[in-house]
Protein backbone atom coordinates (compact mmCIF):
# COMPACT_ATOMS: atom_id res chain seq x y z
CA UNK A 1 0.00 0.00 0.00
CA UNK A 2 0.94 3.55 -0.78
CA UNK A 3 0.22 7.04 0.64
CA UNK A 4 -3.22 6.83 -0.13
CA UNK A 5 -5.46 4.34 1.24
CA UNK A 6 -7.23 3.78 -1.86
CA UNK A 7 -4.13 3.17 -3.81
CA UNK A 8 -1.74 0.81 -4.64
CA UNK A 9 0.72 -0.68 -6.64
CA UNK A 10 0.56 -3.90 -8.12
CA UNK A 11 1.59 -6.17 -10.90
CA UNK A 12 -0.34 -6.07 -14.12
CA UNK A 13 -3.11 -8.48 -14.98
CA UNK A 14 -4.50 -9.73 -17.88
CA UNK A 15 -7.92 -8.31 -16.68
CA UNK A 16 -6.54 -5.26 -17.00
CA UNK A 17 -5.64 -5.11 -20.50
CA UNK A 18 -9.09 -2.33 -21.33
CA UNK A 19 -7.94 -0.29 -18.51
CA UNK A 20 -4.29 0.61 -19.15
CA UNK A 21 -5.08 1.35 -23.06
CA UNK A 22 -7.61 3.88 -21.92
CA UNK A 23 -4.89 5.24 -19.90
CA UNK A 24 -2.12 4.77 -22.40
CA UNK A 25 -4.64 6.88 -25.02
CA UNK A 26 -4.77 9.67 -22.47
CA UNK A 27 -1.32 9.49 -21.46
CA UNK A 28 -0.28 9.73 -25.57
CA UNK A 29 -3.04 12.98 -26.29
CA UNK A 30 -1.59 15.35 -23.16
CA UNK A 31 2.50 14.14 -23.27
CA UNK A 32 2.86 12.80 -27.06
CA UNK A 33 5.65 10.14 -27.20
CA UNK A 34 4.89 8.80 -30.98
CA UNK A 35 3.69 5.50 -29.60
CA UNK A 36 1.07 3.62 -31.03
CA UNK A 37 -1.87 2.83 -28.98
CA UNK A 38 -4.51 1.42 -31.29
CA UNK A 39 -5.68 -2.61 -29.21
CA UNK A 40 -3.69 -4.55 -31.69
CA UNK A 41 -0.36 -2.49 -31.43
CA UNK A 42 -0.80 -2.32 -27.32
CA UNK A 43 -1.22 -6.02 -26.77
CA UNK A 44 1.35 -7.22 -29.31
CA UNK A 45 3.95 -5.04 -27.40
CA UNK A 46 2.62 -6.96 -24.13
CA UNK A 47 3.74 -9.93 -25.71
CA UNK A 48 7.33 -8.79 -27.40
CA UNK A 49 9.95 -11.38 -26.41
CA UNK A 50 11.85 -11.18 -22.69
CA UNK A 51 9.39 -8.98 -21.63
CA UNK A 52 6.19 -10.35 -19.13
CA UNK A 53 3.81 -7.56 -18.20
CA UNK A 54 2.67 -9.94 -15.22
CA UNK A 55 6.39 -8.78 -13.65
CA UNK A 56 7.39 -6.32 -15.36
CA UNK A 57 4.63 -3.78 -15.56
CA UNK A 58 3.38 -2.13 -12.33
CA UNK A 59 -0.02 -0.64 -11.86
CA UNK A 60 -1.16 2.35 -9.89
CA UNK A 61 -4.55 1.52 -9.21
CA UNK A 62 -7.14 4.09 -7.48
CA UNK A 63 -10.28 2.21 -8.67
CA UNK A 64 -8.95 2.31 -11.83
CA UNK A 65 -5.57 2.65 -13.36
CA UNK A 66 -4.51 5.75 -12.39
CA UNK A 67 -0.43 5.11 -13.74
CA UNK A 68 2.21 2.72 -14.50
CA UNK A 69 5.73 2.07 -14.68
CA UNK A 70 6.95 -0.12 -17.49
CA UNK A 71 9.87 -1.77 -16.70
CA UNK A 72 12.56 -3.05 -19.77
CA UNK A 73 14.78 -5.18 -18.64
CA UNK A 74 19.01 -5.19 -20.58
CA UNK A 75 20.63 -7.70 -17.89
CA UNK A 76 23.33 -8.23 -20.40
CA UNK A 77 24.64 -4.50 -19.90
CA UNK A 78 23.11 -4.32 -16.14
CA UNK A 79 20.46 -1.75 -16.63
CA UNK A 80 16.47 -1.27 -16.96
CA UNK A 81 15.05 1.22 -19.10
CA UNK A 82 12.21 2.86 -17.18
CA UNK A 83 8.83 4.48 -18.73
CA UNK A 84 6.51 5.65 -15.89
CA UNK A 85 3.18 7.91 -16.23
CA UNK A 86 1.01 9.21 -13.45
CA UNK A 87 -2.34 10.77 -14.69
CA UNK A 88 -2.45 14.31 -13.69
CA UNK A 89 -5.07 14.14 -10.80
CA UNK A 90 -2.97 11.78 -9.26
CA UNK A 91 0.58 13.75 -8.87
CA UNK A 92 2.23 15.32 -6.55
CA UNK A 93 1.42 12.99 -4.01
CA UNK A 94 4.47 10.76 -3.97
CA UNK A 95 2.77 8.39 -6.09
CA UNK A 96 5.60 8.55 -9.26
CA UNK A 97 8.35 7.95 -6.21
CA UNK A 98 6.74 4.93 -4.85
CA UNK A 99 6.25 3.53 -8.50
CA UNK A 100 10.21 4.27 -8.57
CA UNK A 101 10.69 2.46 -5.36
CA UNK A 102 8.55 -0.63 -6.30
CA UNK A 103 10.04 -1.16 -10.04
CA UNK A 104 13.66 -0.41 -8.71
CA UNK A 105 13.71 -3.14 -5.54
CA UNK A 106 12.14 -5.45 -7.90
CA UNK A 107 15.11 -4.32 -10.96
CA UNK A 108 17.85 -4.53 -8.19
CA UNK A 109 17.04 -8.11 -6.97
CA UNK A 110 16.74 -8.96 -10.67
CA UNK A 111 20.24 -8.33 -11.14
CA UNK A 112 20.05 -4.17 -12.53
CA UNK A 113 22.46 -1.65 -11.36
CA UNK A 114 21.19 1.10 -13.16
CA UNK A 115 18.19 2.68 -14.42
CA UNK A 116 17.39 4.98 -17.29
CA UNK A 117 15.00 7.23 -18.15
CA UNK A 118 14.30 9.45 -21.29
CA UNK A 119 12.87 12.82 -21.21
CA UNK A 120 12.50 15.86 -23.46
CA UNK A 121 14.77 18.40 -22.21
CA UNK A 122 11.31 21.05 -22.45
CA UNK A 123 10.14 18.84 -20.05
CA UNK A 124 11.17 20.68 -17.06
CA UNK A 125 8.32 19.21 -14.46
CA UNK A 126 9.70 15.73 -15.85
CA UNK A 127 13.09 17.02 -15.07
CA UNK A 128 13.04 18.21 -11.84
CA UNK A 129 10.73 15.15 -10.69
CA UNK A 130 13.31 12.93 -11.91
CA UNK A 131 16.00 15.13 -10.17
CA UNK A 132 14.30 14.92 -6.99
CA UNK A 133 14.45 11.13 -7.06
CA UNK A 134 17.71 10.74 -7.53
CA UNK A 135 18.37 10.80 -10.99
CA UNK A 136 21.27 12.22 -12.79
CA UNK A 137 21.59 13.58 -16.69
CA UNK A 138 24.36 11.66 -18.60
CA UNK A 139 23.59 11.36 -21.93
CA UNK A 140 22.15 13.81 -24.57
CA UNK A 141 20.52 12.77 -27.82
CA UNK A 142 18.91 15.15 -30.58
CA UNK A 143 15.50 14.36 -32.60
CA UNK A 144 15.86 15.41 -35.84
CA UNK A 145 13.65 15.59 -38.46
CA UNK A 146 13.87 16.17 -42.79
CA UNK A 147 10.76 17.16 -45.06
CA UNK A 148 11.06 14.80 -47.77
CA UNK A 149 9.16 17.12 -50.33
CA UNK A 150 12.28 18.93 -50.72
CA UNK A 151 14.49 16.08 -50.65
CA UNK A 152 14.49 14.65 -54.54
CA UNK A 153 18.50 15.18 -55.18
CA UNK A 154 19.13 12.91 -52.11
CA UNK A 155 16.51 10.14 -53.00
CA UNK A 156 18.32 10.43 -56.70
CA UNK A 157 21.74 9.59 -54.81
CA UNK A 158 20.54 6.52 -53.47
CA UNK A 159 21.77 3.22 -53.82
CA UNK A 160 20.10 0.40 -55.78
CA UNK A 161 17.84 -1.58 -53.50
CA UNK A 162 14.95 -4.23 -54.67
CA UNK A 163 13.37 -7.12 -53.20
CA UNK A 164 15.37 -9.34 -55.76
CA UNK A 165 18.87 -7.61 -55.27
CA UNK A 166 20.68 -5.46 -57.45
CA UNK A 167 24.92 -5.04 -57.21
CA UNK A 168 25.78 -1.96 -57.72
CA UNK A 169 29.25 -1.10 -59.51
CA UNK A 170 31.81 -1.53 -56.85
CA UNK A 171 30.15 -5.12 -55.99
CA UNK A 172 27.82 -4.75 -52.81
CA UNK A 173 24.56 -6.00 -53.44
CA UNK A 174 21.63 -4.63 -52.44
CA UNK A 175 17.88 -5.54 -51.23
CA UNK A 176 15.33 -5.46 -48.56
CA UNK A 177 15.44 -7.94 -45.83
CA UNK A 178 14.31 -11.63 -46.83
CA UNK A 179 12.40 -14.79 -44.68
CA UNK A 180 15.46 -16.06 -42.54
CA UNK A 181 17.96 -12.66 -42.70
CA UNK A 182 16.76 -12.85 -38.82
CA UNK A 183 19.98 -14.18 -37.94
CA UNK A 184 22.73 -12.47 -39.89
CA UNK A 185 21.05 -9.15 -39.06
CA UNK A 186 21.09 -9.61 -35.14
CA UNK A 187 24.56 -11.08 -36.33
CA UNK A 188 25.29 -8.02 -37.47
CA UNK A 189 23.23 -5.46 -35.33
CA UNK A 190 25.38 -6.40 -32.03
CA UNK A 191 28.93 -6.49 -34.02
CA UNK A 192 27.63 -3.21 -35.47
CA UNK A 193 27.03 -1.58 -32.19
CA UNK A 194 29.43 -3.30 -29.48
CA UNK A 195 30.54 -0.89 -27.31
CA UNK A 196 28.20 1.80 -27.96
CA UNK A 197 26.71 3.66 -24.71
CA UNK A 198 23.85 2.63 -23.75
CA UNK A 199 23.37 -0.37 -26.78
CA UNK A 200 22.03 -3.95 -25.20
CA UNK A 201 23.13 -6.86 -27.31
CA UNK A 202 19.84 -7.96 -29.32
CA UNK A 203 18.20 -11.89 -29.50
CA UNK A 204 17.09 -13.26 -32.72
CA UNK A 205 13.84 -13.65 -31.64
CA UNK A 206 13.54 -9.80 -30.93
CA UNK A 207 15.00 -9.22 -33.95
CA UNK A 208 12.23 -10.99 -35.94
CA UNK A 209 9.90 -9.72 -33.58
CA UNK A 210 10.60 -6.27 -34.34
CA UNK A 211 10.98 -6.84 -38.40
CA UNK A 212 7.05 -7.67 -38.14
CA UNK A 213 5.74 -5.37 -35.35
CA UNK A 214 3.17 -2.42 -35.85
CA UNK A 215 4.71 -0.20 -38.32
CA UNK A 216 7.50 -2.23 -40.02
CA UNK A 217 8.02 -5.41 -42.54
CA UNK A 218 10.72 -6.96 -43.76
CA UNK A 219 10.79 -4.46 -47.01
CA UNK A 220 11.10 -1.69 -44.76
CA UNK A 221 15.04 -2.89 -43.48
CA UNK A 222 17.58 -2.22 -46.18
CA UNK A 223 20.54 -4.33 -46.67
CA UNK A 224 23.60 -4.28 -48.29
CA UNK A 225 25.99 -7.46 -48.69
CA UNK A 226 29.46 -8.06 -49.87
CA UNK A 227 30.40 -11.61 -51.02
CA UNK A 228 27.08 -12.81 -49.53
CA UNK A 229 28.42 -11.16 -45.98
CA UNK A 230 26.00 -8.77 -44.43
CA UNK A 231 27.72 -5.48 -43.87
CA UNK A 232 25.25 -2.83 -43.03
CA UNK A 233 21.84 -1.67 -43.18
CA UNK A 234 19.76 0.88 -42.70
CA UNK A 235 16.29 -0.18 -40.56
CA UNK A 236 13.21 2.16 -41.14
CA UNK A 237 9.70 2.07 -39.97
CA UNK A 238 6.67 4.52 -40.01
CA UNK A 239 5.84 6.95 -37.24
CA UNK A 240 2.55 6.48 -35.32
CA UNK A 241 1.02 10.18 -34.60
CA UNK A 242 -1.93 10.69 -31.90
CA UNK A 243 -1.77 7.18 -31.07
CA UNK A 244 -2.29 5.63 -34.54
CA UNK A 245 0.16 4.85 -37.36
CA UNK A 246 1.35 8.08 -39.75
CA UNK A 247 0.11 8.96 -43.37
CA UNK A 248 2.69 11.34 -43.04
CA UNK A 249 6.14 10.07 -40.99
CA UNK A 250 8.98 7.47 -41.13
CA UNK A 251 11.59 7.00 -38.78
CA UNK A 252 15.25 6.09 -39.67
CA UNK A 253 15.40 3.47 -36.83
CA UNK A 254 19.21 2.53 -37.10
CA UNK A 255 21.63 2.30 -39.60
CA UNK A 256 24.69 -0.28 -38.78
CA UNK A 257 28.34 -0.77 -40.45
CA UNK A 258 30.06 -3.87 -39.64
CA UNK A 259 33.47 -1.96 -38.05
CA UNK A 260 35.61 -4.14 -41.11
CA UNK A 261 33.86 -1.87 -43.60
CA UNK A 262 33.43 1.50 -42.20
CA UNK A 263 35.21 4.59 -43.70
CA UNK A 264 34.28 3.43 -47.12
CA UNK A 265 31.03 5.77 -47.10
CA UNK A 266 28.77 2.78 -47.01
CA UNK A 267 26.78 4.35 -43.96
CA UNK A 268 25.74 7.22 -46.28
CA UNK A 269 24.63 5.44 -48.63
CA UNK A 270 22.61 2.80 -46.46
CA UNK A 271 20.94 6.60 -45.21
CA UNK A 272 19.99 7.56 -48.44
CA UNK A 273 18.66 4.09 -49.52
CA UNK A 274 16.43 4.15 -45.97
CA UNK A 275 15.19 7.80 -46.67
CA UNK A 276 14.31 6.12 -50.43
CA UNK A 277 12.40 3.52 -48.95
CA UNK A 278 10.45 6.34 -46.61
CA UNK A 279 9.29 8.62 -49.59
CA UNK A 280 8.47 5.82 -51.74
CA UNK A 281 5.53 4.68 -49.02
CA UNK A 282 4.24 7.80 -49.71
CA UNK A 283 5.51 9.80 -46.30
CA UNK A 284 6.34 13.01 -46.10
CA UNK A 285 8.89 13.98 -42.96
CA UNK A 286 11.72 11.27 -42.25
CA UNK A 287 12.91 11.64 -38.18
CA UNK A 288 15.41 9.83 -36.78
CA UNK A 289 17.54 10.40 -33.02
CA UNK A 290 20.75 10.91 -32.52
CA UNK A 291 23.51 10.71 -30.20
CA UNK A 292 24.46 14.44 -29.78
CA UNK A 293 28.55 13.12 -28.96
CA UNK A 294 28.66 11.03 -32.52
CA UNK A 295 29.87 14.20 -34.45
CA UNK A 296 30.31 11.96 -37.52
CA UNK A 297 26.86 11.14 -37.65
CA UNK A 298 25.32 14.51 -36.33
CA UNK A 299 27.13 15.99 -39.47
CA UNK A 300 26.09 13.84 -42.17
CA UNK A 301 22.52 13.98 -41.25
CA UNK A 302 22.63 17.95 -40.95
CA UNK A 303 24.61 17.76 -44.61
CA UNK A 304 21.37 15.69 -46.26
CA UNK A 305 19.45 18.73 -44.52
CA UNK A 306 18.01 17.27 -41.27
CA UNK A 307 16.95 20.12 -38.67
CA UNK A 308 16.64 19.74 -34.59
CA UNK A 309 13.72 19.55 -33.46
CA UNK A 310 14.25 18.97 -29.67
CA UNK A 311 16.92 17.27 -26.93
CA UNK A 312 16.38 14.51 -25.32
CA UNK A 313 18.01 13.63 -22.14
CA UNK A 314 18.92 10.55 -20.27
CA UNK A 315 18.95 10.45 -16.53
CA UNK A 316 20.05 7.81 -14.74
CA UNK A 317 19.85 6.40 -11.48
CA UNK A 318 22.24 3.82 -9.77
CA UNK A 319 20.26 0.91 -8.06
CA UNK A 320 21.40 -0.14 -4.23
Amino acid sequence: MINEVSAEIRNYRPSDFESYLRLLARAEALDPTGRCVLPHCVAEQLQRPNYSPEHDLFILWNRDIAGYMDVRRELAIRRVVLDCWVAPEHRRKGLARELLSHAAAWAGGSGARVAHVDVREDNLVAGAVLSRLGFIPVRRFLELRLDLSGATETAKKAPPSSRGGDVDSVGLMWRCLQPGDEEQLTQLQNRAFAGAWGYSPNTVEEIAFGTRSNGCSPADIVMVYREGRAIGYCWTVTSCEQGAPSARKGRILMVGVDPDYRGRGIGSRLLLAGLSRVKDKGLEVAELTVDRENRAACVLYRSLGFEVQAGICCYEHVLR
